[in-house]
This record gives C-alpha cells, structure tokens and sequence, in this order.
C-alpha cells in the first residue's frame, strides 16, 4: 500500500518535535528555539527530511490564526481602559521610538525604505510568550517592573495586526509607507467597529444554546467556527485571517465563556504554533548563517543594547524608578515570535530580501537565546539602582495587585457563592468558575466575575489565573474527581494555597494527603454548627458550647473519625 508523502511529512514533523523540544526545554529555554532547531535540521538547509511543504506552510498558518486570537481572547475594552496610559503611551512609545531609530539606521546603510520599514517594525517587538512566562516563573507578574512589562508587551501584541496588514500592503505595487500605513489603520478600524457590532449580536446568544445543550464537542466546534468562520469572512474583503481571529478573540474575551475558550484553543494553538515556527527553522540556512557569523553576532548586540537602552529611558520618562527601567528594558531586548512572523510574511511576498531576511531571522533566534542570561544582568544592575535610589521595585500598585493576586472558586454553587459573599465584605477580589450556563449568565448580567467553564480541567483553572492566585477554594460535587484536580493543582502550581470543601472524612483525608492547605468536611462542620445551637437552646454557655466545638476543630475533626470508626 502506498503511504501519502503529507503523512510521512507529518510523521517527520512530530518525530522531530519530540526529540528536540523537550531537550531546549531541559536547558531551561524557550519551546520556540526548540522547534526552530527542529525545523532546521529535517529542512532543506539541514538534513532534508522533508519534501514539499506546502500543506506544512498551509497548516502552519493557523498557527498565527490561533495565536492571534489567544492574544484577543486574553485582552480586554475594561482592561486596555485600566492601563490606558502604560499600555498607550509607554508602550506606543517604545514601538515608534524603537522602530523609528532601527528604520533610520537601515535606510542609511542603503536598505530600501520598505523594507527598512518592516525591518524597524519586526525588531522593535520583543517575544510576549517568553517573557510572561519568565514573569510567571519568577513571580514577578504582580510587580512594579511585571506590571511596565505587561504594558509594553500588551501594546506590541495590539500593534501586530495593523504591521500584518501593512505588510500586505506595501506588496502592491506603487504603494508608499504613509498610504501604507494610513491604509492598514482604516482597515483595521473598520473591520473593528464591525465586527465588533455583529460579534455582540451574535457570539453570546449562540455560546448561550451551546452550553446549555452541556456538551463539551459542541463547545469545542463552535469555538473553532468562530476563530476560523470570522478569519474567512475578513479574508474575504482582504484583510487577513490572522485579524478575524483577533478580532473573534477580543469579543469572545468580553463574554463570561472566555477561560473555557481559551482552555479548549489552547492546544490547537500550541500544536500550530509549533508546526509554523518549524516551519520558520526550515527556511533558515545554517550554512548562510555561519558565513555571515560576525555580521549577525554585531547586529544581535546592537540590536540587544540598544533596545534595552531605549526602553529603559522612556521608563524613566514615565517616572518608573531606575531599578525597575533598567530590568524592563534589558528583559524586553530580545526579538520576538511575532519578527519571524512579519519576516515570513516579507520575505514570501518579496518586500524583503531573502539574505536580510536570513539574517535577521537568526538575529531574533539569537536574541532569544541570550534572555535568560539579559534578565539575570537585569537583577544585578536593577539590585544596584535600588542601593542607590534606596527604593524597591518589589512592591505594587494596590489597585493593579487587585488584578492579579485574587481568589479563584472553583464552583459556584450554594457554597462558592457564600464564600464569595465573605471575600467580599473583607475586600478581597475573586474569580468563579462554574458549569452551570443558566448561573453564569445570571450572575454575569449583575457584574459578578462569574465565568462558564469546566472546573474539574486544570487547564480552565490556568486560564482563570490559577498561577497568579492568592488562593484555590474548591467547593466541587464530585469526590473522586476533586481528589484529581487538588492533585493536579498541587503538582503544577506547588506554592498555590488550595482550600477544599470535602464531603466526608474519608474524602477529607484524601484531599489533604494530595496536598490541600486545608479542608472542611461538610458534613462535619454542619453537625457541630447543629450541636452548639442545640447545647445553646438546653441551657449551655455560649463559651462553653464553643469550645467544644472548636476542640473538634483543632483536631482537624479527628475525635470526629473516631466515633466513625466505630460505629462501622
């Protein structure tokens, strides 16, 4: 029987992914570099596994198409509006400031003014997934310096779609940067009001049938309409896929069904996003790159320092302390995911030359790599400033920290909605996640933080923030099922404090040997709360009624167990 050559390719393609990025991931690295390394040795410029790419390429495009509405689904109008002057004027003014110094340079050294263009527009953006994960890892998400990060990387991810649809553009023929430009920016504003205005009408009442038919295909397939249904509508006026997505992202993340979303894309998203950057690497000569060894380790440094450089002094313009500009801009020197993506899409459609575009794809790659080590300097000389400044960039702006370190409720029954009600008179903030669509859209309708989603999936919890939470209260049904998630939840997030509603004693000494901080056997406290009131009513002392009951409760309802096991 004769095999298809698309699934030999295929076959090649994961085999390769498999073995190479978990190493990259071992060297403590970036999944990126891991599958351009992969890319670049089953290439063509490596050894050349791998035949017609076509349906490769095809498939690798909506890698972007998801990455772009992961980035829309994650954004949000109330968001944006809470950080408009980080996000609008720091942030835009590092792109323009960035990309203007870059572009002047290229044009200098004789490269043409379009290509300059998009030259300056790819290296001013640095690489949002390595860098919020490197936030995420070393806790620095709910910091001064997390928090000017966030605002920078924000407003580059805005800036991608309206650089996509430059990048179009400037194709044509006769087209100058300012029509360009001019032009992508009506487009983009166009297709945004809309949308937006047919999203609204549309998206939420039909998510609304969805869930309600509780029916987690269904919910994945409507999902995948959406991101793909709105990419060819917009493809139709000649706008790109990529900004449909966007767009379907930035109206689905408005609707209470967004943490589910996002978990059932996500790995769509990864497995795309993968095949295109192998499909970066592939386009990579190494042969080319070793011949131009200098060029390209002159141009990463230039590239490097005086990003840092930049960004560091509007920083400080926008009076963030030395210590934290320093950090924030060293760790934002890199190039990014989204260069590899302007570069592919210049160099297919001619505007940039091929030897350029070899260039400084392995500049980004480069740049990329040495991060880790950026963001240690950054410690060091950001520890130097403080000494100086005697400030600290640690702590955070109450009202932005009200953001990031909430409590996630896992269930929003009688008992998640009780202890919603107790964070809130004690001005704590708090996420909910729960299944039932009916409970949702209700509390979404009265401004609750309420969001649809399975909450037995650690991947919904992630997305609802289970990384950056103060805490975890579970108040699920299901015993065996709870027992799954604390373990999971334990396993990935160990520093997370988790707080779980258990159904009896048997269930509670599951719970705490999988890693709960603590648990309340329902049954249990009802029972003692039952037992007081009676003592109370039959002439027992308040004090005396309460110390018993609290005598159980210091032993974690041992005594309790006891008289359990013997009655079994």
């Amino acid at each position: 029987m004769h095999t298809p050559s698309i699934l030999i390719d295929v076959l090649i393609f994961l085999l390769a992914a498999v073995v190479v990025v978990p190493v990259f991931r071992r060297l403590k690295t970036s999944a990126i570099l891991g599958y351009l390394a992969a890319g670049m040795i089953i290439g063509p410029h490596g050894f050349s596994l791998i035949g017609d790419t076509d349906s490769a390429h095809t498939l690798a495009e909506f890698g972007v198409v998801f990455l772009l509405f992961m980035i829309g689904l994650e954004l949000s109008l109330e968001r944006l509006f809470k950080m408009r002057n980080f996000v609008f004027g720091l942030g835009a003014m590092q792109v323009l400031v960035t990309g203007t110094i870059i572009a002047i340079i290229a044009i200098a050294v004789g490269v043409d003014s379009k290509a300059a263009v998009i030259i300056a527009s790819a290296l001013a953006l640095s690489s949002t997934a390595f860098v919020l994960q490197l936030l995420i890892d070393r806790g620095e998400r709910a910091t001064n310096f997390g928090y000017a990060t966030f605002a920078i990387l924000l407003l580059q991810d805005l800036a991608v779609v309206p650089l996509l649809i430059m990048v179009t553009t400037l194709s044509q023929e006769g087209t100058s940067f300012i029509a360009a430009f001019g032009l992508s920016m009506l487009q983009a504003g166009v297709a945004l009001v809309v949308t937006i205005w047919v999203g609204r009408k549309l998206f939420k009442p039909v998510f609304h049938l969805i869930s309600a038919a509780r029916s987690s295909e269904l919910f994945v397939a409507m999902t995948l309409l959406s991101v793909l249904g709105m990419g060819w509508l917009l493809s139709l006026t000649g706008l790109s896929m990529a900004l449909g997505a966007f767009l379907a992202g930035l109206l689905l993340g408005e609707t209470e069904y967004r943490h589910q979303i996002e978990a059932d894309v996500k790995p769509f998203r990864g497995l795309l996003l993968g095949l295109f950057f192998m499909t970066i690497g592939m386009s990579i000569d190494i042969g080319f790159i070793f011949e131009n060894a200098l060029v390209i380790l002159l141009i990463t440094v230039a590239v490097i320092f005086g990003k840092a450089l930049i960004t560091a002094l509007l920083c400080r313009l926008f009076s963030i302390p030395s210590s934290t500009a320093v950090k924030a801009g060293l760790t934002l020197a890199q190039g990014g995911e989204f260069g590899f993506v302007l570069f592919g899409a210049a160099g297919a459609l001619g505007l940039v030359p091929s030897n350029l575009v070899q260039i400084f794809l392995a500049v980004i790659a480069i740049s990329m790599a040495v991060t880790p080590g950026l963001v240690l300097l950054g410690d060091r000389l950001s520890k130097f400033f403080e000494a100086r400044e005697n400030t600290s960039g640690g702590a955070m702006d109450p009202q932005i920290a009200h953001t990031e370190n909430h409590v996630l409720i896992a269930g929003f029954g009688r008992v998640g909605q009780t202890i919603s009600k107790v964070l809130m008179d004690g001005g704590i903030p708090y996420i909910a996640i729960d299944a039932d669509h009916k409970r949702v859209a209700e509390c979404h309708s009265k401004d609750m933080p309420v969001y649809f989603g399975n909450a037995y999936q650690l991947s919904v919890l992630e997305a609802a923030g289970a990384r950056n939470a103060a805490a975890i209260v579970v108040t699920l049904d299901q015993p065996a099922a709870t027992i799954r998630i604390v373990a999971e939840l334990r396993k990935n997030c160990p520093d997370l404090k988790i707080f779980v509603r258990a159904r009896d004693m048997k269930h509670l000494t599951a719970l705490k040997t999988e890693g709960a901080t603590a648990t309340v056997p329902e049954t249990a406290e009802a029972s003692l709360q039952l037992g007081a009131i009676v003592m109370n009513d039959l002439g027992i002392s308040e004090d005396l009624s309460a110390s018993i009951v609290q005598a159980y409760r210091d032993n974690d309802y041992e005594l309790l167990e006891d008289i359990v096991g013997q009655n079994r």
